[in-house]
C-alpha cells in the first residue's frame, strides 16, 4: 500500500523571467510524496498553461490515482493510467525515488543506465530590450553556454547585443513558437554567420511543417513539437534535435524510452526543464549522458532553492544526493 500526499508550492524567481508568452515572478510547482514501509519518495512537476494544465487540474489528476496507489500502482501501470504531462511526471518520479529508497538501489541501477556525472548547463537569459540583454550577458559572460529567449520582432538586435556582452560564450536561442516563416528565413543564415549553435522551436507546434522545406543552416530543436515517442514520426525532416522535458514526457520512464528512440532515429538530444527547483531537475540528470545540450538551470533562476538542492558551481551541476532524490 502506497500513501499519497500532494501539495502546491510557489518559489520566487530572481527578478522576472520572460519568454514570448509572458512573464513570471514565481515558479508554481506541485510536489508529490509517496510513502511505503517508512520510506518516502518525492517528485515535482510544473503545470503549464500552454498544454492546458493548471495547479488545480494537475493536483486533481494526481489525486485520482490514490485508490490505485493504495493497491500498489507501479510505474508501468501509471503509463496507462494517466496521459503524458505534469501530473504523471510527479507521480512517476516519486515512484522511482520510492523504489530506490525501499530497495536500497540507486535509480541508475534500477533503470539500467549510467549513473549521472557532473554536467554543464546552459544559463537562460529571458526576453528583454537589447540593452538589458547585453548587460545580463555581460554579467554571465563567463558561462560556457547561454540560452537566449527570443520573441520575434527585434530578435536580431537582441542576439547581437548578447554576443557583444558575452563574446566567448556558446549561444543557443529559443523562439518559443514566436517566429513567422519570413523571420526564420531572414534570421537563420544570419544566426549561422554569428556562430549560434542551435535554434529551438521557431514555429508553433501545429504549424512547423514548413521546416521540412526550408534550409536549416543552424540545427533546429523541437520543444513544443516533441512530447513523447508518439511525436517522433512527425519530426523527421523538420528537426535535427529534440528537447526532452520530464513535464512533457510524463516522467522519467517515458523520457528514457523517448531518448533511446530519438537517438535510434538520428536526432540529437537536448535535456531541458521548466522553471522549478532542484527536485524537478534531479531525475532529468539521468538523461544527460551524451546529450548535445543540457538546459537544467531552473534552480539558478530562483531567488532560492531547496536546502537539500543540487550542488551547482558556476555552470556545473553535480549529481543529486540521496536526500534530494534517487
Amino acid at each position: 500500500m502506497i500513501g499519497l500526499s500532494v501539495r502546491h508550492e510557489s518559489w520566487p524567481v530572481r527578478g522576472t523571467f520572460t519568454i514570448s508568452r509572458g512573464s513570471k515572478t514565481a515558479a508554481d510547482v506541485v510536489v508529490v510524496e509517496l510513502e511505503r514501509g517508512g520510506c518516502t519518495g518525492r517528485g515535482e512537476c510544473v503545470p503549464y498553461g500552454r498544454y492546458g494544465e493548471t495547479v488545480d487540474s494537475v493536483i486533481e489528476q494526481i489525486a485520482s490515482q490514490r485508490p490505485a496507489l493504495e493497491n500498489d500502482l507501479d510505474r508501468g501501470a501509471l503509463q496507462q493510467a494517466l496521459p503524458a504531462g505534469a501530473a504523471r511526471n510527479a507521480l512517476d518520479c516519486a515512484l522511482w525515488d520510492l523504489d530506490a529508497k525501499t530497495t536500497g538501489e540507486t535509480v541508475a541501477e534500477l533503470a539500467g543506465v549510467t549513473a549521472p556525472a557532473a554536467v554543464t548547463t546552459a544559463y537562460t537569459l529571458s526576453v528583454e530590450t537589447p540593452g538589458r540583454m547585453r548587460e545580463a550577458a555581460r554579467a554571465h559572460r563567463h558561462a560556457p553556454l547561454l540560452k537566449l529567449k527570443l520573441a520575434g520582432e527585434g530578435d536580431m538586435e537582441r542576439v547581437e547585443a548578447v554576443r557583444e556582452g558575452a563574446p566567448d560564450a556558446r549561444i543557443i536561442v529559443d523562439a518559443n513558437e514566436a517566429w513567422r516563416i519570413e523571420e526564420y528565413v531572414s534570421y537563420a543564415p544570419w544566426l549561422h554567420r554569428l556562430g549560434i549553435a542551435m535554434i529551438e522551436q521557431p514555429f508553433p507546434a501545429d504549424a512547423d511543417e514548413a521546416l521540412g522545406e526550408l534550409s536549416r543552416p543552424v540545427p533546429v530543436c523541437a520543444d513544443e513539437s516533441c512530447h513523447d515517442r508518439s511525436s517522433l514520426a512527425a519530426l523527421a525532416g523538420r528537426y535535427d534535435m529534440v528537447n526532452i522535458k520530464l513535464d512533457k514526457t510524463g516522467g522519467l520512464t517515458e523520457a528514457l524510452a523517448l531518448k533511446q528512440a530519438a537517438v535510434e532515429q538520428g536526432f540529437q538530444i537536448m535535456v531541458g526543464c521548466m522553471l522549478a527547483t532542484s527536485l524537478a531537475m534531479a531525475p532529468a540528470l539521468f538523461l544527460c549522458a551524451d546529450a548535445a545540450v543540457v538546459d537544467l538551470d531552473g534552480p539558478l533562476l530562483l531567488a532560492h532553492d531547496r536546502p537539500e538542492g543540487l550542488r551547482i558551481e558556476d555552470s556545473t551541476i553535480h549529481p543529486p544526493q540521496p536526500g534530494l532524490w534517487g
